[in-house]
């Protein structure tokens, strides 16, 4: 699997934005992606070291329009932490 297909969006939200000051980068990834799959795409996209992966499902949440109702997608997320001699993810630094 190439590394474009691993990592498919960056999460931006005031939680994920509060952890880069500690060097970590939350991902929405492929589901059937490892954290090893995760680490390497990251180092290979972004030219940093990896020293830490966490991963977890987000479960769909049901949602109502009018009197119909369904489930949103469920998908992955991986809060990445890279090494601190490391540079920065330049597409972070332009959020702050």
């Amino acid at each position: 699997m190439a590394a474009q297909d691993i990592v498919i969006r960056p999460i931006i939200t005031e939680k994920s934005m509060s952890g880069i000051a500690a060097k970590k980068y939350t991902f929405e990834v492929a589901k059937n992606a490892t954290k090893i799959d995760i680490a390497r795409a990251v180092e290979e996209l972004f030219g940093v070291k990896v020293t830490k992966v966490n991963t977890l499902h987000v479960r769909g949440h049901l949602r109502r329009q009018g009197r119909f109702q369904g489930y949103t997608s469920s998908w992955k997320k991986a809060i990445v932490t890279v090494s601190e001699d490391s540079k920065a993810i330049e597409f972070f630094e332009g959020m702050m």
